[in-house]
């Protein structure tokens, strides 16, 4: 009898493969990823278990009479629950068409039809009215307001005793802005600044301000000279004006207030006014042969026309040939 160890063990049967269905989720191999890599070699490792769906027997859908009114198909034609296939989606209602529309009335007989092609009348063609005319040009002013001063102000003691000293010396008293001033004729000029620098109730001792305002069309006198008066000891100012014509002779004020001398020849320099009794009339701005006056309101914008020059250099040159002209 052989030996009973050389028997190969007794092995069981094996047992068919258990389905993946049949075995618990958690031990259930899931499908592979796409682009992942099947955990074996098999052909069959990583397919799904569940058995394909049969082919659909079911005719489609019919198409809808109006294609825009068809819904998107996005869903799937069978339900993912069932199984079962989806009905056919009904195809929408058309709309009714709309009544006909009732018989206008006939157009008034006064409006003529308009032919074809034919220009419509301006009204009917919505045509711009017409602009507006422009209105006039205003005038230019022909002077300053100097508003007077209003009823509850009482015009400084100063001004009192200056009219009481100098009869007829202030033509116009005028306020503004918490401001007096007086408008004097030029014939007494140096009267009355001589008196409102030295009077107690005035001692006006500084000329703070000097300049001029031009109004060509005004005819009693285009200039307006000011002159911005205080005083360091009684704390007060005062503006005094006088107004003078293009050529007539203004009385320098420098004997009185020496801080006038420069103001003046500034005065002199951009508007022309004719200062008499100064110790140095001369132009302090611009060169000593510059033709007019630039802060007239009838000079040129853009310069006298014979010495505008960009490069500063013709300019030299010009005053350097005029001057050797002089010489010969």
């Amino acid at each position: 009898m052989a030996d009973e160890s050389q028997k190969p063990p007794d092995t069981a049967p094996a047992s068919p493969p258990e389905a993946a269905s049949d075995k618990p989720a958690s031990e259930a191999p899931g499908e592979p990823l796409k682009g992942e890599v099947s955990r074996t070699d098999s052909p069959g490792a990583g397919v799904s278990a569940t058995a394909p769906a049969e082919p659909r027997t079911e005719p489609p859908a019919p198409k809808p009479e109006n294609p825009a009114a068809a819904q998107t198909a996005t869903t799937s034609e069978t339900s993912s629950a069932t199984g079962q296939a989806t009905p056919p989606a009904k195809p929408p209602v058309a709309a009714k068409p709309a009544p006909a529309a009732a018989a206008k009335p006939a157009a008034p007989a006064a409006k003529a039809a308009v032919p074809a092609g034919a220009a419509k009348p301006a009204a009917a063609a919505g045509a711009a009215k017409p602009a507006a005319a422009h209105p006039p040009a205003a005038a230019p002013p022909s002077g300053p307001t100097d508003p007077p001063p209003p009823a509850d102000k009482t015009a400084p003691a100063f001004i009192a005793s200056l009219q009481a000293a100098i009869p007829d010396s202030v033509k116009h008293i005028s306020y503004w802005v918490g401001d007096w001033t007086i408008v004097v004729p030029v014939e007494q000029l140096l009267a009355v600044a001589k008196h409102l620098r030295d009077a107690p109730d005035a001692l006006f001792d500084f000329c703070s301000d000097l300049t001029a305002t031009d109004w060509p069309p005004r005819k009693e006198g285009r200039f307006d000279v000011i002159y911005c008066l205080f005083s360091t000891r009684l704390r007060h100012r005062i503006r005094l004006k006088v107004i003078a014509a293009e050529n007539q002779p203004v009385p320098s004020v420098t004997a009185l207030w020496p801080a006038a001398d420069w103001f003046e020849r500034e005065v002199y320099d951009m508007f022309g006014v004719n200062f008499t009794g100064h110790p140095d009339r001369r132009r302090i701005l611009m060169p000593d042969d510059w033709q007019g006056f630039p802060q007239r309101k009838d000079y040129p914008l853009e310069g006298p026309g014979e010495l505008l020059m960009e490069n500063p250099l013709d300019w030299l040159k010009l005053r350097q040939a005029r001057e050797e002209a002089d010489i010969e």
